[in-house]
């Protein structure tokens, strides 16, 4: 491993082009996948802001937030008074038509939530109370001039009723329709017909702590098959791989990823082959001294995991870069650690089996070349 070390050093001109070939690898799939679970927790937001300890009650095979279909509202009685869990409360999640105040129409996605378990996080007490008044509702300010609203007090519509903006969060950015914060009553009567009386979408019940969150979840779907039970963090992550699986981007991800693999497995093997061919007479010398030739082999590997390492350490900041510049823009960009962990062990593996692939300039070279 030493000695692989130092002819990396000694000869980094020559051995610079794997590095930066693995470097342009690790980044491209640490980015790529960092931005998709950046762009799919999008689709989870309403959940993801509301207290972790909340299980989620709606109609049968909700396998995504924005998909519940209405509920009775008599419905609430089958959580009932259950020990560590406050009164649930009814919740509305569904798309609704906006019309903006200066001409135009979009699609925007109604919050309404009853009570402080749905009660979003970015929303202060202020907000809160002002979200009783009728028709009051809360925007994120990412989505104002979309919508094309400017500042609190400004109306629109939704849905033909007339709202009234009484307030600017930050935090809710919103993938395609944006989210229109507001009280559960605001949001049954806008949507008027679409949604049947005494219906709702969701029921929430907030337990104590998440321990009870999992055990009321358990209970509930026990006892009641036919409606979707879940723990704010499984709605969540069905909610995320719904739409990763729906709208292919996942496999669209995956693609580009195996791409830039390829790549850089391609330019690593060659520099590796190169590197090898120009080492032929030492190669044959060692050879003609007697060194088995399987010691060469392993040299040649450790070549390779010293590329490997190298590059994974180059790409490092780079993807923290990127990952900042992307930030600065607006896109978000979630770095996990098993992210960064994964893309570190699959790229050393590529490394290591254009490693193997270059061993067959190994097997040409014979002691007899020294003669010639």
């Amino acid at each position: 491993m030493s000695y692989a070390l130092q002819t990396l050093w000694h000869e980094k001109s020559r051995y610079a082009a794997g590095v930066g070939a693995v470097a342009f690898s690790a980044v491209l799939m640490a980015l790529q996948f960092g931005l998709m679970l950046g762009l799919f927790t999008i689709t989870s937001t309403p959940l993801d802001h509301t207290d972790p300890r909340n299980v989620w009650v709606g109609s049968k095979d909700v396998k995504a937030v924005d998909l519940g279909q209405p509920i009775p509202v008599s419905h609430i009685g089958r959580i009932g008074e259950r020990p560590g869990v406050m009164p649930p409360e009814p919740y509305i999640a569904h798309f609704a038509n906006f019309q903006k105040p200066n001409g135009g129409t979009d699609l925007c996605f109604l919050l309404g939530h009853a009570g402080p378990a749905g009660a979003s996080d970015v929303l202060d007490s202020n907000l809160r109370t002002a979200l009783t008044e009728p028709f009051a509702i809360v925007m994120d300010e990412s989505d104002l001039e979309k919508m094309g609203m400017r500042e609190t007090g400004d109306t629109a519509k939704i849905n033909g009723r007339e709202v009234r903006l009484v307030g600017i969060v930050r935090g809710l950015k919103s993938l395609a329709a944006p989210w229109v914060l507001c009280s559960h009553y605001t949001a049954s009567e806008l949507m008027g017909a679409l949604l049947p009386a005494d219906h709702t979408k969701y029921f929430i019940a907030q337990c104590d702590t998440q321990e009870r969150a999992n055990a009321l979840a358990k209970e509930l779907r026990e006892e009641y098959p036919e409606m979707t039970v879940m723990t704010a963090n499984e709605f969540s992550v069905s909610s995320r791989l719904y739409w990763l699986l729906r709208t292919k981007a996942g496999i669209a991800i995956g693609y580009a990823a195996l791409l830039g693999l390829a790549v850089g497995a391609v330019v690593t093997m060659q520099t590796l082959y190169a590197a090898t061919i120009a080492s032929a007479k030492e190669i044959a010398t060692l050879l003609a001294l007697g060194i088995p030739r399987s010691k060469v082999y392993g040299m040649v590997i450790a070549q390779a995991f010293w590329i490997g390492i190298l590059g994974i350490v180059v790409a490092y900041p780079i993807v923290m870069l990127l990952k900042f510049g992307a930030e600065t823009a607006g896109t978000q960009v979630i770095l996990r650690p098993e992210v960064l962990v994964g893309a570190a062990i699959i790229t050393l593996g590529m490394a290591l089996l254009a490693g193997l692939v270059a061993l067959r300039s190994v097997r040409t070279i014979e002691p007899m070349s020294l003669l010639r």
